[in-house]
């Protein structure tokens, strides 16, 4: 006698719930997105302790036909799918028909629908999987079912559920998503009476972030909408300053479904490249509209995660629109004083300060035959870092080069350019700004740079500055008609220093230079291996390595724009991130060495400098690309308004 057989309906449903319905947020994502299927505007959901003991989800849909109630009840019963071709353009969240029977297969639930508005529905109540009641009753249009007592005949799986404010936690996010991803339909969650989430469903996404995040978090998102071919993108970005401390604040919606993938993450991970601090995650909600044809939803059991036929199409078109819509944005922080909360408890809340100023195209440094006299005091009595310095020559040392460029901006080229040809280094390798000058250089941005004209990007100007002074050798102190500005000495320099050398490992080969006496560096057995199968990568760096035997190697050339006096550690640091990374491409070694030369070669914090170099190093800043964060992603500015002194002072009320 055979030993396979089939399982009966009952066991069939409770293994599926095994893999639809993990836990009470489950069942919410599942009665919400029929819910939105049936075409409701508004539905509302409400729990007590947490989804395990009752669900209810009540919306104004079209409802079901009495005739359907029972079935809607069977397995891989559906009416979203007629044929095999309608798997490769499915439209709706919905569409295997496994949700209801297994969440009735492990619960007690009560169906109460109607379709018309006669007032007369149809009434269903299935306990664990038992068909209980089905009759007609009076209902009004739409669909109102309850779950109560989830897992109660799966103790296995009640056992290991978590605490009632962690399975909260999980329903508030899935609703959270759904509020997101359909902004037309109003949505409302209670928690044992409390309102935990109540959108207006006006169809403006900016408003759903505000009740789902606070006004203060809506007002530093800003909009995006992009559109190719294949794609429209549409959403709202959050602002560098705005940071989670994990993914959890990115939201991807494909269609009107919210989905997790992992490249797109990584998408827009890159959009924000340099400009988040180490750990810290972008608050973003993106809307992807695209043909049904180009996703493929049916690969997960929850339908969380899809495959895309164009992944890395798609990603790079996010990656780009994200980094160009940050690329037009002024990223200084402003920081305003509020009260929140009861007592005298305060906090500092950081907002966007924006500018109308527009950018110049590009960048010319000329040559200068004699240095001009530096004005010392502005009209506003600080020093000035705008039209009384610009014509005046900044000298560079050109680290470890052995000579000394020494270049002048005039006053009608100060905006920072936008090519790719590097900012001169307001700095050698002894942290100072300026030096001594030996002969004339004329750094001009070439036009191959744009592939046209039309396409040099439009950015906004980094605003001119009027120095104050600096504070505890760490912060420089500027203001302007705005407002007044704290600077970061070392991420300012840090940032000039590191667009200076990234363009320069572009070609360090042309600037390798032999040692006379190499530089001996020793590692381990292990690492010695791993070593010599990676010298090449070394070589894009313009470091050459040699081994001199067991774990010696010896550099025997490298850049001459090293930081004198920081070249072992240099390469020290870089050899144990080849060693450590597990992939290597030639723009991440390009990028790391540009980033750790940037950082030996900076001034560091409580170091004085004079009023000549602060000014420098706010006008270079200026001439940077991103002048906004360090490479590691901390802000470089911060800003107070003129309003927002006066009301510290008690000036307006």
């Amino acid at each position: 006698m055979g030993k396979i057989v089939v399982l009966d309906e009952h066991i069939a449903n409770q293994i599926a719930a095994g893999e639809v319905v993990e836990r009470p947020s489950s069942v919410v994502k599942e009665l919400v997105e029929n819910a939105i299927d049936a075409g409701a505007t508004k539905i509302e959901v409400l729990i007590e302790e947490g989804g395990l003991e009752l669900i209810r989800v009540v919306d104004n849909g079209s409802g079901i036909d009495p005739e359907d109630c029972e079935a809607a009840f069977y397995r891989h019963a559906t009416s979203k799918l007629l044929s095999g071709r309608d798997l490769f353009q499915i439209r709706s969240l919905g569409f295997r028909g496994e949700a209801l029977p297994s969440i009735a297969a492990v619960s007690k639930v009560r169906l109460l629908s109607s379709n018309n508005d006669t007032g007369l529905g149809q009434v269903v109540v299935i306990e664990g999987g038992t068909l209980k009641e089905n009759e007609q009753t009076a209902a009004p249009k739409g669909t109102d079912i309850t779950i109560k007592e989830l897992f109660y005949n799966t103790p296995a799986r009640l056992k290991y559920m978590k605490t009632i404010q962690t399975e909260l936690g999980h329903v508030s996010d899935v609703m959270y998503r759904q509020a997101l991803a359909h902004p037309e339909i109003a949505f409302i969650l209670r928690h044992n009476g409390n309102t935990l989430l109540q959108s207006q469903g006006g169809g403006d996404m900016l408003q759903v972030i505000a009740s789902i995040y606070g006004i203060n978090t809506s007002k530093k998102m800003v909009s995006i909408s992009s559109e190719n071919l294949d794609y429209k993108l549409s959403g709202y970005i959050g602002l560098p300053e705005l940071t989670r401390s994990n993914r959890g604040g990115m939201s991807t919606i494909v269609n009107g479904r919210y989905i997790r993938n992992q490249g797109l993450h990584q998408a827009i991970l890159r959009a924000y490249h340099t400009l988040l601090p180490i750990n810290r995650y972008p608050l973003v909600v993106l809307m992807l509209d695209m043909h049904p044809s180009l996703v493929d939803v049916n690969v997960h059991p929850a339908k969380l995660e899809v495959r895309f036929s164009k992944e890395a199409e798609l990603n790079a078109f996010v990656e780009d629109s994200i980094r160009r819509l940050l690329s037009e944005q002024v990223l200084i922080p402003q920081v305003v004083k509020q009260n929140i909360g009861r007592g005298e408890s305060r906090s500092v809340i950081q907002e966007q300060f924006h500018f109308q100023s527009q950018r110049n195209e590009n960048l010319q440094y000329k040559q200068s035959q004699a240095p001009s006299q530096t004005e010392i005091n502005s009209p506003q009595g600080g020093y000035s870092s705008n039209r009384d310095t610009t014509n005046a020559p900044i000298e560079k040392n050109v680290p470890n080069s052995g000579y000394t460029v020494r270049e002048q901006i005039s006053s009608g080229d100060r905006a920072r350019y936008t090519g790719g040809t590097a900012v001169p280094p307001v700095s050698g390798a002894s942290g100072k700004l300026n030096n001594s000058n030996s002969y004339n250089a004329k750094v001009q941005i070439p036009e191959a740079l744009y592939s046209s004209p039309e396409q040099k990007p439009e950015l906004p100007a980094f605003p001119e500055l009027s120095l104050i002074g600096q504070h505890h050798g760490t912060y420089l102190i500027a203001q302007n008609e705005e407002g007044l500005y704290l600077i970061d000495q070392h991420a300012a320099h840090e940032r000039v220093n590191y667009e200076y050398y990234l363009e320069k490992f572009g070609h360090p080969a042309d600037a390798s230079q032999e040692l006379l006496i190499p530089i001996t560096l020793e590692f381990t057995s292990a690492e010695s291996e791993k070593i010599k199968e990676r010298l090449h990568w070394f070589e894009q760096a313009g470091v050459i390595l040699e081994h001199f035997g067991g774990g010696t190697f010896r550099v025997v050339s490298h850049p001459y724009w090293f930081p004198s006096g920081e070249e072992t550690a240099i390469i020290e640091e870089m050899a144990e991130w080849v060693l450590n990374e597990r992939s290597i491409d030639l723009a991440k070694l390009r990028e790391k060495s540009s980033i750790l030369v940037s950082c030996k070669a900076s001034i560091k914090a409580n170091q004085k400098i004079t009023p000549e170099e602060a000014n420098t190093l706010i006008q270079r800043l200026g001439a940077c690309k991103q002048p906004y964060t360090c490479p590691h992603g901390r802000p470089i500015v911060i800003s107070f308004s003129a309003y927002d002194l006066e009301k510290l002072f008690k000036r307006v009320m």
